[in-house]
């Protein structure tokens, strides 16, 4: 009867201290729920304030382009449409905006399609490819973000520029002679620098 009584003791009291267990556990848990949750939060504010991207032409030459240059406006119209719901969503955005960045290295119109111009197009896929990676980490770090956001900025201005440069550079007028210049300068166009031969002189067999 004692070892019967001392049994269901056992019993009882290692029951209570698995409930304890278990109770612990799940406070621990909706405790580091709740952190997870305060720090998604934080992070969601922090890229949806620095998402702010120039989605408007900077430069005369910019705002022209969009007429000829369909993958460019396209470009444009999908950073002017900004997330606000979730981290999802923005995640979503940042995948869109790298498809369209690489479609920038198609149809390139004539004027701009030159290696200044390619290279600033490169380096801006490269930031928004960039941006899409971070976004979509597990620990997303938001800070990287919004610091790609403010660099993605830089090169939409510094490839107008460019572009701007290019048209300013092809109203100046060609001077007198300029264009035979240009054409002696064309090495394409050079004649191979062969050795004139002298029929008089006897060969050697």
């Amino acid at each position: 009867m004692k070892l019967k009584m001392k049994y269901n003791l056992a019993v009882f009291f290692s029951l209570i201290f698995l409930l304890l267990s278990c109770k612990n556990d799940n406070e621990k848990r909706i405790v580091e729920n709740k952190k997870e949750i305060q720090k998604r939060e934080v992070i969601f504010a922090n890229i949806q304030k620095g998402w702010v991207l120039y989605d408007e032409p900077v430069t005369e030459a910019g705002e022209k382009s969009i007429a000829s240059w369909n993958e460019w406006r396209m470009f444009l119209a999908e950073l002017a449409q900004k997330p606000k719901k979730s981290i999802g969503a923005f995640q979503q955005k940042s995948k869109a905006l790298s498809k369209k960045a690489m479609a920038l290295n198609d149809n390139i119109p004539y004027e701009y399609n030159k290696p200044q111009i390619k290279s600033r197009i490169s380096t801006l896929i490269t930031k928004v490819r960039l941006l899409d990676l971070f976004i979509h980490l597990d620990n997303i770090p938001d800070k990287k973000v919004t610091l790609l956001v403010s660099e993605i900025n830089l090169e939409l201005v510094s490839l107008q520029r460019q572009m701007d440069k290019i048209v300013e550079k092809s109203k100046i007028p060609i001077e007198e002679g300029e264009s035979d210049l240009l054409k002696m300068m064309d090495t394409t166009r050079a004649i191979p620098n062969t050795p004139v031969i002298d029929p008089n002189i006897p060969r050697v067999e």
